[in-house]
């Protein structure tokens, strides 16, 4: 009759650790602490609050094999909610110490290649690309110079044929520059030089001896131009 009663409790104790592990319970005091731990900390987790999560997390690792679980949801949590390869990887290694051909022993070798690669490519600086990505990035590239260099060529062919129906000021030119030979003439300004005029015919000061050479009979001093005079620009 005692063996009996034994057995029954012994029964009642299995089935009642068992509820306990899967999220039910018959008493929260029997509840195992690591699942307990993980059950807390998950709940941290849902609210955001993973730094939380983390130090729950870290209080039930024990070193034991039964840490395993733990390490792989911290390397989870690190991985995917604080993007910190570094200390994922620590916690995917620890779990593959304590539980080399446990359930999660695949998926985390494959996590721990591309946090590997993803802390590489953060230390070095560099950024990786597939080859389908670099040559999508390559035709981009060339389109976009191709039109680029394009709407430069519009420009620079729309400002030579302004500038060749407009006088330097931007106006149209009177009657004597659009007959094609009789030569383009100017009226000096107040504060003009022939530096200054030669800039708004040829875009260069260099050329002010011509204007000086074609207007030798009213410029007696190129550096006093008087304003009213008309020149002419060869």
């Amino acid at each position: 009759m005692f063996m009996k009663v034994c057995r029954q409790k012994s029964f009642v104790a299995a089935v009642c650790l068992g509820l306990a592990l899967s999220g039910g319970g018959c008493d929260r005091m029997i509840t195992p602490r690591s699942a307990q731990v993980i059950k807390d900390a998950e709940a941290k987790t849902a609210d955001g609050n993973y730094l939380r999560a983390i130090t729950l997390y870290e209080s039930g690792l024990d070193g034991s094999a039964k840490s395993a679980d733990i390490h792989y949801r911290l390397a989870l949590l690190y991985d995917d909610k604080m993007h910190d390869p570094l200390h994922a990887l620590h916690h995917f290694k620890r779990y593959l110490t304590l539980a080399p051909t446990g359930p999660h022993a695949n998926e985390v070798k494959n996590f721990m290649k591309k946090d590997e690669l993803e802390l590489g490519t953060s230390l070095s600086g560099d950024s990786v690309v597939s080859r389908a990505e670099a040559a999508r990035l390559k035709n981009e590239n060339a389109t976009l110079r191709k039109e680029v260099e394009d709407q430069r060529s519009r420009f620079h062919a729309t400002t030579e044929k302004a500038l060749s129906s407009n006088g330097p000021d931007g106006k149209t030119e009177n009657a004597s520059r659009k007959s094609p030979g009789k030569p383009r003439t100017y009226v000096v300004r107040d504060g003009d030089t022939l530096a200054s005029i030669s800039r708004k015919f040829y875009k260069s000061s260099g050329h002010w001896k011509k204007i000086r050479d074609a207007n030798r009979s009213i410029v007696d001093d190129p550096g006093k131009l008087k304003a009213g005079q008309t020149l002419t620009i060869p």
